[in-house]
């Protein structure tokens, strides 16, 4: 295309030519003789009417001055080329407005003024241009032209053009690259950076992108599952032609691909502002809401789409309607187990995407001490930033999601995330009792949890145990907090009551490694070698190739292999000298004092064979004085159990008492 055939259709005032003509005479062709000059030497238009690009003072060129003056003219004009009824909303003002003053401000300085009819173009020919010259180098992605990119203007003249001074370089090279650009550029063959024709590029600079075709071009990104690209797309049509709802319509249906549901809804609600009677847009907005939970509204747009929804979205929409009326019964009945049916019954029915159905199986999971299943479904549940949901759902239901994650978090440990959710949710519903106490219990707790902590740490493990059952006070089936306790019960030598507190953990949090560990590690001491020996495998195939656990197992299985092969501690003494030889070892024994006269019960001396096998570690002597008249000497009550440990006996009890027994051989075997 020559200057001459430019000055005759500026005289013609073609609209879909003029601009694009100013911007190639003034910028993108250059002579033989000016490609000689120096790159930084701004180029003159030759053309009538083309506005010139060199500042008022040739010294010293403003940098970006020339760009930033026709983007913002080109800007400007396409604004006041639309109808009234197509200017771009308030969100759009301040990009419209900065482009203005964009003009004014290169008005001042002398910079370029295009015609507002010739600049209308010149970002969408911008746009087309490195649309169509990406696609002729294998890619797909869209770069938008804008004062972050402005350089593109002064480099355009240079692509792959013949006799250009940077023949090897790619302008779209100095231009920001996305994600998606950056992964694709990898992948791309040598040959995909041959020289694109200069045909090719005055061929997309003759043209204007239709809104229609932005559109077919983003349904077919849609379908490749591209849907941030299609969003883009589906974006650049609205721009241009923002009353055509298929349009909104379109980017809603991306947009629900993102699993950015809440702004789907927007984009479906101005689709039927446009057009009432649009029914692909109520029956797209219909299925929103069902996912989301609100089945009203979703009967609603179900039925004013008409002939593009069936029957059977109707009555979905019922039945989820039907399960969440049951939901609400069951919790306010506190039926956790029908709660968790009904609220498992609604996703089923579409509301996959609902925070009050994720917080109901939450709720229902930690009142049925499932600690476990509720954080995976507190990860399982949908993400909606906190003002949006609060916009959309409302206030009392939004803090009523985020009491229950901050209750989630609390049972998982994270005291601190669920102190700041639990605020939140009460700034946002001050008047709710429910999610007051949760705010007060999240509070309480992290203060006992982080002052047991600080106990703990300085090794004063009594006081850490009673900041610990403060919390537990609040909290009491709280499985982090009992865990912490059993440490420090565990400093204490107290191994019954920690592997008590470990074994409540476990049962609301089976896997919890650091409780199971605790466990195995008391009943080692405790000498309990099977039930250590069945926690360490556990934790075997939790955490394998873990060498302490490996060793601590090891360790466990010989125990109980000596175990098995020493002889029976359970021992019948037949001799005084026989009964002083044990008793004078340093090993506690326990030895069962009876006669024939006075015969002691068979259950007592089941207990005792029996308790022989619990505590490896004791000798259990069954003692019949008859057998040796020299036994019966200092003994006069009978039956009688006494404990002795270096030749002295440290206590005595009735035969009788068989709790009393078992007590004191927990107590003084430790």
């Amino acid at each position: 295309m020559s200057a001459e055939e430019g000055e005759e259709e500026e005289d013609a005032r073609k609209s879909s030519a003029c601009g694009l003509l100013v911007l190639y005479n003034s910028v993108f062709r250059r002579s033989g003789r000016q490609n000689e000059r120096q790159p930084s030497t701004p180029t003159s238009s030759s053309s009538r009417g083309s506005p010139k690009l060199t500042p008022s003072n040739s010294k010293r060129r403003r940098p970006g001055s020339d760009e930033a003056s026709l983007l913002a003219s080109s800007a400007v004009a396409f604004h006041a080329s639309l109808p009234h009824h197509h200017k771009p909303d308030a969100g759009a003002a301040p990009a419209y407005h900065k482009a203005a003053a964009m003009q004014k401000e290169a008005g001042r300085n002398g910079g370029a003024r295009a015609t507002t009819r010739c600049g209308s173009i010149v970002a969408a020919e911008l746009d087309s241009m490195i649309h169509d010259h990406q696609r002729t180098r294998g890619s797909g992605a869209l770069v938008r032209a804008s004062s972050g990119n402005v350089m593109l203007f002064g480099n355009l003249g240079n692509i792959r053009a013949p006799g250009a001074v940077t023949a090897g370089r790619n302008v779209l090279d100095n231009l920001p690259k996305t994600a998606k650009e950056t992964s694709d550029g990898k992948q791309q063959d040598s040959e995909a950076e041959a020289a694109a024709p200069a045909e090719v590029l005055c061929r997309a600079l003759s043209r204007r992108l239709d809104p229609e075709e932005l559109k077919e071009m983003g349904n077919e990104e849609y379908k490749n599952g591209r849907f941030a690209e299609a969003v883009a797309l589906y974006d650049r049509a609205i721009l241009i032609d923002p009353g055509k709802a298929p349009y909104w319509s379109n980017k809603a249906a991306a947009l629900m691909g993102m699993g950015r549901l809440l702004e789907a809804v927007a984009e479906c609600k101005e689709a039927v502002r446009i057009d009432p009677a649009y029914g692909r847009a109520h029956l797209r907005l219909g299925t929103l809401y069902l996912r989301l939970g609100e089945a009203e509204k979703a009967i609603h747009h179900y039925k004013l789409a008409k002939g593009d929804a069936s029957s059977r979205d109707v009555t979905q929409a019922q039945a989820l309607q039907m399960h969440l009326f049951k939901c609400d019964d069951a919790r306010k009945r506190k039926d956790w187990h029908g709660l968790l049916q009904e609220s498992q019954s609604a996703v089923s029915a579409g509301a996959d995407s609902s925070p009050q159905i994720f917080a109901y199986q939450e709720e229902a999971l930690l009142a049925l001490h499932r600690q476990e299943e509720a954080e995976a479904t507190l990860r399982n549940a949908p993400k909606f930033d906190v003002d949006a949901s609060t916009k959309f759902f409302g206030g009392p239901s939004n803090a009523y999601f985020l009491a229950v994650r901050a209750l989630v978090d609390m049972a998982a440990g994270r005291f601190e995330e669920a102190l700041n959710i639990s605020q939140k949710a009460a700034r946002i519903d001050p008047g709710s009792r429910e999610v007051s106490a949760v705010a007060r219990k999240a509070r309480l707790a992290a203060q006992a949890r982080s002052k047991g902590n600080d106990l703990f740490k300085a090794s004063k493990y009594w006081e850490a145990c009673i900041a610990y059952e403060e919390g537990l006070g609040h909290d009491p089936h709280n499985a982090i907090l009992l865990c912490n306790r059993a440490a420090a019960r565990s400093k204490l030598c107290q191994w019954e009551k920690a592997v008590d507190d470990c074994t409540i953990a476990l049962k609301m949090r089976p896997s919890y490694t650091k409780a199971r560990l605790r466990r195995a590690d008391c009943n080692a001491k405790l000498e309990r070698w099977e039930a250590s020996i069945q926690d360490y495998e556990v934790l075997m195939h939790e955490m394998p190739g873990d060498e302490e656990v490996s060793k601590a197992l090891s360790d466990a299985r010989l125990q109980l292999e000596k175990r098995r092969d020493c002889s029976n501690n359970f021992i019948t003494i037949t001799s005084k000298d026989q009964f002083n030889q044990f008793i004078a070892s340093s090993r506690l024994s326990v030895a069962l004092l009876f006669n024939k006269s006075r015969d002691v019960s068979s259950q007592t001396v089941s207990l005792v064979e029996q308790l022989s096998k619990q505590y490896a570690a004791v000798n259990f002597l069954k003692v019949d004085l008859e057998r040796d008249p020299k036994l019966a000497e200092c003994e006069s009550s009978l039956p009688v159990i006494k404990f002795y440990k270096s030749g002295t006996c440290i206590e005595s009890i009735s035969a009788s008492d068989h709790d009393e027994l078992e007590s004191s051989l927990k107590t003084l075997s430790k």
